[in-house]
């Protein structure tokens, strides 16, 4: 027996050594092949109900959760000059007060009942209400989402809770340094536009329950309302249900806001806020671009390469990297979608090297305009741009509002079908060619909230008077 068992282990073995050395080496990582990325952006079905309703829909039965975006195309934009901040108090009492055969309370419970989540914001030119609800509950959950859009309360107490609460943000909003600088950034670039001003207690206070209702009026009617709805529904009984909610709820007159027009030129400025704290929170700015523009992509190549990249950018890496100086630099373009938006860019740092970071980002933008950037930071901030879009449609409801707000804002139509094609085709001279046109340090708004003594020293280098931040 015990002969027989060696006799085995000794074939086990020879088989198993003739096994290793027919199995192929590891091959090198660097002579891997893949196969190409195929990548096609999503479809979104679209349908305009009889009275105006814009519908974008697409199914999902991976999870059983329905998520429903309501879009009024009217926002901020509009708040009158002494009555700044109605957008937002607009937007929380439409929450909180109450709606249909609801008072506040039956409301808000309803919706725990349905275990469903509601919340209403409002940005510059929308009034947006995201509902997510369980499938199961939907019928119900839709039911109350219409109460909101046709008959709110806009319950008095509830108004005076949110006015209180928007008064009291307003009290500590200089108490975080990088919000101060960034209020008074925007005030710098749009000086008495619309984008520029923040509310105040005088504004906030000045806003009464007509104006809420006022603007309900003006601005909820169908033909001004985009429904993004994604996730666990069946599309012909969810259209046949809408249609019954909303079906005698008529288009109406409407009068869109008005969208005023914005400073032309750019123009130089230091502005200090002094706090004596140990750092100082830097930003710089300009007006840089909406939508329209043809340069968008070379910008976005741009941008990634000077400070929008993280450490893959020149900002970060000789600022931070190399320097040491800062935690985190960065720099972004907001497109505009109506309006030219800012251009910022930012950092914070200790305060004896802040006169040292202001001039090394001000000679950072000037680099990139007076050199052709290398072959090599535009290939990897195209890759990486390029690489990052497909995650933008990780989520089914992001892929369904997304289509929703390029149709409101006008963008065309092949706009995300052609977004990679036109991102591989920027060149250096794009990127040259955009930095010249859309970034000018020399003519920059420049922000800085920290102590005196690193005001002054800036103040000196730059050859500006310092202006003082309002309220500081």
């Amino acid at each position: 027996m015990k002969v027989l068992t060696q006799r085995l282990c000794t074939c086990l073995l020879v088989v198993l050594v003739s096994a290793c050395s027919l199995a192929p080496k590891n091959p090198d990582p660097r002579q891997l092949t893949y196969a190409p990325l195929v990548f096609k952006v999503p479809d979104v079905e679209t349908r305009t109900l009889a009275n105006g309703i814009r519908l974008y829909l697409k199914e999902d039965h991976e999870l059983p959760l329905v998520g429903v975006t309501a879009m009024i195309g009217a926002g901020s934009i509009g708040d009158p000059v002494d009555k700044t901040g109605l957008g937002g108090l607009f937007a929380a009492s439409l929450r909180t007060g109450g709606a249909g055969s609801y008072d506040p309370d039956q409301f808000d419970e309803s919706l725990e009942y349905l275990a469903a989540n509601l919340g209403v914001s409002t940005s510059t030119y929308d009034t947006t209400l995201d509902l997510s609800v369980p499938s199961k509950d939907l019928t119900n959950a839709l039911d109350l989402l219409s109460a909101l859009l046709l008959t709110p309360h806009f319950d008095n107490s509830r108004f005076e809770l949110a006015r209180k609460q928007a008064i009291e943000g307003i009290r500590r909003q200089d108490d975080e340094p990088g919000a101060l600088a960034q209020r008074a950034l925007m005030a710098a670039l749009y000086p008495g536009h619309p984008l520029g001003r923040t509310p105040t207690e005088a504004s906030v206070m000045a806003i009464q329950r007509d104006d809420l209702v006022d603007f309900h009026r003006r601005y909820f009617m169908p033909n001004n309302l985009w429904l993004a709805i994604s996730g666990d529904f069946d599309r012909e009984k969810l259209v046949n249900q809408l249609n019954d909610l909303f079906s005698k709820w008529p288009a109406g007159n409407l009068v869109p806001q008005t969208v005023p027009g914005i400073p032309q030129a750019n123009v130089p400025s230091l502005w200090g806020a002094a706090k004596d704290i140990p750092q100082t929170t830097i930003l710089m700015g300009e007006v840089g671009i909406d939508k329209s523009s043809p340069d968008l992509h070379a910008v976005r190549v741009m941008n990634f390469i000077l400070g929008g990249g993280g450490f893959n950018s020149r900002l970060m890496r000789e600022i931070r990297s190399n320097r040491g100086l800062a935690y985190s630099v960065y720099s972004y373009y907001q497109v505009g979608r109506r309006l030219p938006g800012p251009f910022i860019a930012g950092c914070e740092t200790k305060s004896q090297s802040t006169r040292e970071v202001v001039e090394l980002m001000r000679t950072l933008m000037e680099g990139i305009r007076q050199n052709p950037v290398s072959e090599e930071e535009l290939n990897l901030a195209k890759e990486s741009l390029i690489n990052s879009f497909v995650f933008g449609f990780t989520d089914s409801h992001d892929v369904v509002t997304q289509t929703m707000r390029l149709d409101f804002y006008g963008y065309p139509a092949d706009y995300l079908k052609n977004y990679r094609q036109r991102l591989s085709a920027v060149t250096v001279a794009d990127v040259q060619s955009a930095a010249k046109t859309y970034l000018h340090p020399d003519k920059q708004a420049v922000i800085l909230v920290g102590d005196k003594e690193s005001l002054s020293s800036v103040a000196d280098v730059l050859g500006m008077p310092m202006q003082k931040v309002d309220g500081k």
